[in-house]
């Protein structure tokens, strides 16, 4: 993916920028109007001794004036909109080029700074409809009107005004790149890294408090906190001194309006009143205008946030992982059938080198083996993580034929460490199907035996605290075990529910998870037997090799 790729797919389609656009035109427009229209309505005024022939010019300032605002709410409105939605389809595009990589496609990319890229980078691409996009076209357009206009009053005030505006605009983006851009383009890193700092140390409070070492992550955060400071300050300095450019500009242009187009009231050319107009023009234009050397720092942080999302991203898919493309029906069937399976990780040497197995519907079948032994490797190609070579089937399906998606909805993943939201019970489960109501949520937290628990604890009130901090791991299990149990899958996968689980505690939990599956396929993947009874067959792997 290319940084143009990103920009791209930052900018709302022409159907849905342009109404937005329009209005701004139409905003602008009027308030250059307004001003115009005031101007000569009061010098007219001034030399005429009835106001009768002045009453369009009144009621020319009262419709500009009234539609200005008009024009304007309905650009923001419009724009936005259009940015918003459009932010929304972003950060979805990016997420799901994320998930086939997510397992372990990332490899060392930290984790503050996929959390900078997707939330802070892809949210300041919404900049460039708003900031880079709108504002400049805006601007192009009520410029070339204005000069247009003048030309009409006066041609020298016109050429006058042109020269200003070229002047303004190439000395406030040169002005602007010159003191701000190095500035512009290292906000985004600099952000990046103070989310690292702040992601590192709340994730691992625990582990710096026990080790005495949170003074030293503290200072972390303030460093990358005064370092961003200081250059989010540079930056307001470059726009600054460009704005006063444009400014400075602005008053230029008005002088020199008058200096150009003062002869014609000798020769005739031009009266009192339009002679007003033609000072007065300058002014609103260049305040229509000063939005330029704003877009132009906005295009530089915007540019330097894709580059970022960019970075994040990497390039390509590496061979070792499925893509999520195929199709997106559902399997014919949803026994599993795997014969000479093969698969590797990223960079890694093979994990599974000939693993064969069977898991017929309402089957519970235990995967055993030792650490290392491609238990967890064998997890990801069940869910389509991993790519893999050798048969594997669901039902009469080849699961290579199917999406990502489309296998995950068929197969569900426990993992080791369930990812709990710090959020309350009921909108942990709510991910797995949010038409959920509070008696059937009550209800699979009874089956998974947490129905006591919730309702000593507060009930699905009860927060669980980030990834499960405010409850044990057989809890957490249960919880994650009962959101999938909420989604329906028809098999489900139990990598290893006991991993961090007391051993006294193993036996109950082993015994509830089961039970509580129901009718659905379940493989069992544990190092811990479970209780007698609770299994039909034990496949043992070893080496990546089922044996």
């Amino acid at each position: 993916m290319k940084v143009s790729d990103v920009l791209r797919l930052a900018q709302p389609p022409v159907r849905r920028f342009l109404p937005g656009l329009i209005w701004g035109v139409l905003s602008a427009g009027a308030a250059v109007s307004l001003l115009a229209v005031s101007g000569w309505l009061i010098i007219s005024a001034s030399i005429v001794d009835s106001l009768v022939p002045l009453s369009i010019a009144v009621v020319g300032v009262r419709f500009f004036a009234v539609s200005r605002a008009v024009f304007r709410y309905l650009e923001r409105l419009s724009g936005h909109d259009a940015a918003l939605r459009q932010l929304a389809s972003t950060r979805s595009d990016m997420v799901r080029r994320l998930i086939p990589l997510s397992p372990a496609g990332l490899g060392e990319t930290d984790r503050g700074q996929v959390l900078s890229a997707l939330v802070d980078d892809v949210e300041n691409l919404q900049n460039l409809p708003l900031r880079v996009v709108q504002p400049l076209a805006v601007a192009t357009v009520v410029a070339a009107g204005a000069v247009g206009f003048i030309a009409f009053v006066s041609p020298p005030a016109a050429l006058t005004l042109a020269a200003c505006l070229v002047a303004a605009a190439v000395v406030a983006i040169g002005l602007g790149w010159v003191f701000g851009s190095r500035a512009e383009e290292r906000v985004s890193l600099q952000r990046a890294e103070l989310s690292a700092s702040l992601v590192d140390y709340f994730g691992s409070l625990d582990v710096l408090l026990a080790y005495g070492a949170e003074p030293q992550a503290r200072d972390r955060i303030e460093r990358a906190d005064a370092v961003l400071r200081r250059t989010v300050t540079r930056a307001s300095l470059a726009q600054a001194i460009a704005a006063g450019v444009v400014s400075m500009l602005a008053g230029v242009a008005s002088v020199w309006a008058v200096a150009a187009a003062s002869p014609g009231l000798v020769t005739g050319a031009i009266d009192g009143p339009w002679l007003a107009v033609v000072v007065l023009v300058p002014m609103v234009v260049f305040e229509v205008f000063g939005a330029v050397p704003i877009a132009a720092a906005s295009w530089r942080s915007v540019r330097s946030s894709a580059q970022r999302v960019v970075d994040v991203l990497p390039s390509s898919i590496p061979a070792e992982l499925r893509t999520d493309a195929g199709t997106d029906e559902a399997p014919a069937g949803t026994a599993l059938r795997l014969r000479d399976v093969r698969a590797s990780w990223p960079g890694g040497a093979p994990a599974l080198r000939g693993v064969s197995l069977d898991l017929g519907v309402g089957e519970r079948v235990l995967l055993s083996g030792p650490s290392g032994a491609g238990k967890s490797s064998l997890a990801s190609v069940l869910v389509g993580f991993l790519r893999s070579e050798g048969e594997y089937t669901i039902g009469e399906t080849d699961a290579s034929a199917l999406s990502g998606p489309a296998l995950r909805r068929t197969i569900g993943l426990c993992e080791q460490s369930p990812q709990l939201f710090d959020e309350d019970i009921r909108q942990n489960l709510l991910f797995a199907r949010d038409t959920a109501t509070d008696d059937e949520l009550l209800a699979v937290l009874g089956r998974v035996g947490l129905g006591d628990w919730t309702r000593e604890h507060g009930g699905l009130d009860a927060r669980v605290g980030d990834r499960g901090a405010l409850v044990s791991g057989g809890q957490a299990q249960r919880i994650a075990l009962a959101r999938a149990l909420l989604r329906g899958f028809p098999v489900l996968v139990l990598d290893e529910p006991t991993a961090g689980v007391d051993p006294e505690a193993s036996e109950a939990l082993l015994r509830d998870l089961l039970e509580a599956a129901g009718e659905q396929s379940v493989l069992l993947i544990s190092h811990v037997d479970p209780p007698a009874g609770t299994v039909d067959r034990v496949v043992h792997i070893e080496a990546g090799r089922t044996l």
